[in-house]
């Protein structure tokens, strides 16, 4: 198989690894050998959200892989660009960058205050931007480097908007990065990509949402197991491409997604941004 192949002794960086989604990708990649790095604030477990940074790392490192739990708001670009000169240090470099931190709030532009759009738009947007670039020289110098953001493709249809446009507008920036990213990237052998769930990810983050139902959900392995396959691919592969998860594991031959499901039978809730 590929993974250990490719993933062996690679080092990668993560975004709001602590718990989810990006645990889980951390946690895949960690099985195959690869080092992790977290960046993400949660050093203390929240109330209604377990996971810390901590809890992860002992995750990863049980898995196989090297972990390095960093505490770091990445709205603070001071913050962001010296833990990634510490990861660097301490593997000997970077050939991976996730940027999976994100914040929401499914509130229209009357009870979405300035303070909240600016978070969401802090670590959405410009989180992305700001991890990405500072990782950039290591990536420039890596045989097999890739940048992949956890976002949805872009649909302009207005429907995507008019109910949550502040979260819509910073969720679009982590894509638009992407397009752009791409383009810029690829002289230097750089594949950017985004990936995004066709449907509900059973994670505790959603749970806090009213009306929702797990069951109706697939869990986050399937997030993780799309995520080996677009890391593993060599750069020149794919790039600049929006990414669904059962895609991507359908053209690698993957034909039960029944495994995935938190609860058999019954219909699936679709992710925002999909029509």
């Amino acid at each position: 198989m590929r993974y250990g192949a490719r993933l062996a002794g690679r080092t990668v960086l993560i975004t709001g690894g602590s718990r989810g989604i990006g645990e889980a990708i951390a946690v895949a990649l960690a099985g195959f050998g690869a080092n992790v790095a977290i960046l993400a604030k949660t050093a203390e477990p929240h109330p209604r959200l377990p996971g810390t940074i901590y809890t992860a790392a002992k995750s990863i490192d049980a898995a196989g892989g090297k972990a390095l739990p960093l505490l770091v708001d990445i709205r603070d670009d001071v913050a962001v660009e010296k833990a990634v000169q510490q990861v660097a240090a301490h593997f000997g470099g970077i050939d991976i960058c996730i940027n999976n931190a994100s914040a929401i709030s499914l509130t229209d532009t009357e009870n979405t205050p300035l303070k909240r759009f600016d978070l969401m738009m802090g670590i959405n947007t410009r989180g992305t931007y700001a991890t990405t670039r500072a990782c950039l020289p290591w990536l420039k110098k890596s045989d097999h480097a890739h940048v992949l953001n956890i976002s949805p493709p872009l649909n302009m249809n207005a429907h995507w908007f008019e109910k949550h446009v502040a979260y819509t507008m910073a969720k679009y920036g982590m894509s638009m990065c992407v397009l752009g990213h791409a383009g810029e990237f690829k002289k230097y052998g750089i594949a950017v990509n985004a990936l995004w769930p066709r449907t509900s990810i059973a994670t505790a983050a959603l749970q806090v949402l009213e009306d929702y139902d797990p069951s109706r959900s697939r869990t986050p392995k399937i997030m993780s197991d799309a995520a080996l396959e677009v890391l593993t691919a060599l750069p020149s592969e794919r790039t600049g491409q929006f990414l669904i998860d059962d895609d991507v594991l359908a053209a690698a031959g993957v034909t039960d997604f029944g495994r995935y499901r938190v609860a058999p039978g019954g219909e699936l809730d679709i992710d925002f941004f999909l029509d």
